[in-house]
């Protein structure tokens, strides 16, 4: 696989996307990867896995990504930069990538991170994971790394967005979970008689 260093928010939407696929963040459905097949669209949803060449995941893939998310949930929710360049750096070296200099798709010269072809599917995602976290921290500052701000919720993300100003991991779920529950307590204020 070719990783290009300047598509850090590639590598940063799938640790947001990993971290948040737990039954601690999923309260009401429940842990999203559950089996193999689940890895697979997981993977494939990021651009990943079986749909790109690569093997069909394993249960030994599951568990690795497994424990990769657990790593990766905690450099998410490190307070030190240091500790989150350590890590990510760590998961980028498990798989000794080699750094080259490609033309991308438009024909442009830039910077890849290529992983061996027998790499496998957690160190393929654990080495994208890094590099995103790399790219991110760097480009956009440590600030940028988040939990929800949904008071139910315990996802965490990295903002890559231009504004900075992204505040759910998953805004399509969380953010309407709070804007339902805030037009029901205005209705709910509304439709109450006057006096009581």
């Amino acid at each position: 696989m070719k990783i290009p260093f300047s598509d850090y928010a590639w590598g940063a939407g799938a640790a947001t996307g990993l971290v948040n696929t737990s039954a601690l963040v999923r309260t009401s459905t429940g842990e999203v990867l559950t089996d193999p097949a689940a890895l697979a669209a997981f993977l494939a949803e990021h651009r990943l896995g079986a749909s790109h060449g690569a093997a069909a995941p394993t249960d030994a893939d599951l568990a690795r990504v497994l424990a990769l998310r657990q790593e990766t949930r905690a450099l998410l929710e490190a307070e030190d930069e240091d500790e989150v360049v350590a890590g990510a750096n760590g998961l980028v070296a498990r798989v000794a990538p080699r750094t080259t200099l490609l033309r991308d798709d438009a024909g442009a010269w830039e910077w890849f991170l290529v992983t061996p072809p027998d790499c496998s599917a957690a160190d393929e995602l654990a080495a994208l994971i890094g590099t995103g976290l790399l790219g991110a921290l760097r480009t956009l500052s440590h600030d940028r790394f988040r939990p929800c701000s949904s008071p139910v919720c315990h996802g965490l993300f990295v903002d890559t967005s231009k504004a900075g100003r992204r505040r759910y991991c998953m805004p399509g779920l969380c953010g309407n979970r709070l804007n339902v529950a805030s037009h029901r307590a205005r209705r709910q204020a509304t439709e109450r008689p006057a006096g009581s």
